[in-house]
């Protein structure tokens, strides 16, 4: 450049030929051009002592771009959204302006900022924050009077803050995001657990809502229930769960109290329990799926032999159980609960009818779903006489609590196993694998609906639908022992009955005696905690 300047100004744009007047010409041309020149690059020597911070402080349209999905419930409610936020921070070596500055600065925070505390900010020299996650309204206020007034020094740098309207109602569920500071190779600071870690790759990809099956309206119902329930019982805790029995959408799902988040632990999912006798529903499903119509005495304990034909361990019933007969049928055994007729027949079903049933519904291993995985089942290590007779009333064998709705709502649906989801579906066909004949369905759910009008399911009847359940009451093992005094108790209900849509489970640990109430089982805690619950969604459910 420079050597094409010198050959024009000394020879002219004609060469050594031209004139006098065009080389006076000539010589303005390149002297403007030199000036021009110096300007420019003097101006980019003072950019470049200054750092990047113009670069910095200029907040582009495509920087406050939302950098996660938001996730909403059913009905569009708002559980995790990115909240715009930005730093806004002074840098005084870079102002020029120092009375601008500090005018703009007051005009954005009037209370925390007059000009006097500015103008001391900037003697000092020093970097200074003047706000960490200001809202988008002052930054995008901060922006524009930056620009109008053409102010160095002030920095806006934008951030987003993932917030949970609903806060506690959906912790377990929605879990967590990483800390800052602690983003990926990215820049992206990624879910931590639960919704905001299963669903990670559609949440910072997409920008259309993740929209759950679940339902705030309920999930309420259920959060303020099993709270009530936990201190009018004086249990150890509760948890809840309401599925579609068709789709197998969930639209409430609710521990009490709130896990470790921190541990990523959600009862219903990573607990394994004794859920006693609910597995009476599986228990009649083998009974009647092999052909057994036989009755069963049940007025007297029922002995477990060892191979040499002595009795090492009774099964027995409550003191207060009461049968209309002595004899009672396969159906009668579920609708009273009856623990020495289950056990009767377990040992009536052929040999490795039970492994093979609680495999078909999946009870044997855990469960990877679209929300997470379940923990694993601890399954009997034999399946000798004690442990048939145990497993048939929901005793010997551990499991979490959505193994048990799902097994029973397969029993319950027409005889389909479905899947659960947390993601909302259009209404279809049932899409599942068939684990059982719709007619046995049929016969369970008629003995499900006499159990909640005639038995134990009583409490948890409402006006104007009718319910079928299954209660279960399961003495806890510490340190090796029963300890009686320690209870898990469990209702599961379905309704309409009559083609199921819904399928709810309530379980309450170590409940104690209510005032007023004489029992500990399910019949006193957790089937009035259902029946609670159930009056006060059905509205929502079907409005």
């Amino acid at each position: 450049m420079f050597e094409v300047g010198r050959d024009i100004f000394k020879h002219g744009i004609t060469g050594a030929i031209g004139n006098a007047m065009g080389h006076r010409r000539l010589r303005f041309v390149y002297g403007l051009f030199l000036a021009a020149f110096v300007v420019f690059a003097g101006r980019t020597i003072q950019l470049a002592a200054k750092g990047s911070n113009r670069v910095r402080q200029g907040v582009g349209k495509s920087e406050w771009v939302v950098k996660r999905a938001d996730i909403i419930d059913r009905n569009g409610e708002i559980l995790a959204k990115n909240l715009m936020t930005c730093e806004i921070d002074l840098t005084p070596k870079y102002v020029d302006e120092p009375d601008k500055v500090a005018g703009v600065i007051h005009t954005l925070f009037e209370d925390e900022y007059p000009k006097q505390r500015v103008f001391d900010i900037l003697k000092t020299g020093k970097h200074y924050v003047i706000k960490n996650n200001a809202e988008e309204k002052k930054c995008k206020e901060a922006q524009l009077l930056k620009k109008k007034n053409r102010l160095d020094g002030i920095g806006i740098t934008p951030t987003q803050k993932r917030i949970y309207p609903k806060g506690s109602l959906f912790a377990n569920i929605i879990g967590f995001m990483g800390e800052s500071g602690r983003e990926d190779e990215k820049g992206i600071v990624k879910g931590r657990a639960g919704i905001e870690r299963q669903f990670e790759d559609y949440l910072i990809n997409n920008t259309e809502p993740l929209q759950l099956s679940l339902d705030s309206r309920i999930q309420a119902v259920f959060y303020e229930q099993l709270i009530r329930a936990v201190d009018m019982y004086h249990a150890k805790g509760a948890m809840g769960m309401l599925m579609n029995s068709r789709t197998g959408e969930m639209l409430a799902m609710v521990s009490w109290p709130n896990a470790n988040f921190k541990r990523s632990m959600f009862p219903p999912l990573d607990g394994t329990y004794e859920f006693g006798s609910v597995f009476k529903v599986f228990n009649t499903a083998m009974a009647i799926e092999n052909g057994i119509t036989k009755e069963y005495l049940v007025t007297k304990p029922y002995p477990i032999k060892d191979k040499f034909n002595r009795t090492v361990y009774s099964i027995s019933d409550v003191r207060t159980f009461k049968p209309p007969r002595p004899y009672l049928t396969v159906d009668e055994i579920m609708l009273h609960s009856c623990n020495v007729g289950s056990a009767q027949i377990a040992h009536d079903l052929p040999y490795g009818t039970q492994q093979e049933f609680l495999h078909r519904i999946h009870i044997d291993e855990p469960l990877t779903l679209d929300f997470g995985r379940t923990a694993k089942p601890q399954m009997p290590r034999q399946w000798g006489p004690a442990e048939r007779a145990t497993v048939s009333i929901g005793q010997g064998i551990n499991v979490t609590a959505m193994h048990v709705l799902l097994g029973i709502n397969s029993m319950i649906n027409g005889g389909i196993y479905i899947y659960p989801t947390i993601l909302k579906k259009e209404i279809g066909p049932m899409v599942g694998e068939r684990v059982l004949a719709p007619e046995i369905s049929e016969r369970l759910r008629g003995i499900m609906y006499r159990i909640a009008e005639e038995t134990t399911g009583r409490n948890a009847r409402v006006v104007g639908m009718n319910i079928g359940g299954k209660t279960g009451t399961a003495e806890k093992h510490i340190g090796g022992q029963t300890d009686r005094s320690r209870n898990m108790t469990t209702f599961v209900g379905v309704f309409p009955i009559e083609a199921p849509q819904y399928i709810i489970m309530v379980t309450i640990d170590e409940p104690q005696r209510a005032s007023g109430d004489w029992g500990r089982t399910a019949a006193y805690n957790a089937v009035p905690t259902a029946g609670k619950i159930l009056n006060a969604i059905l509205p929502l459910l079907f409005e």
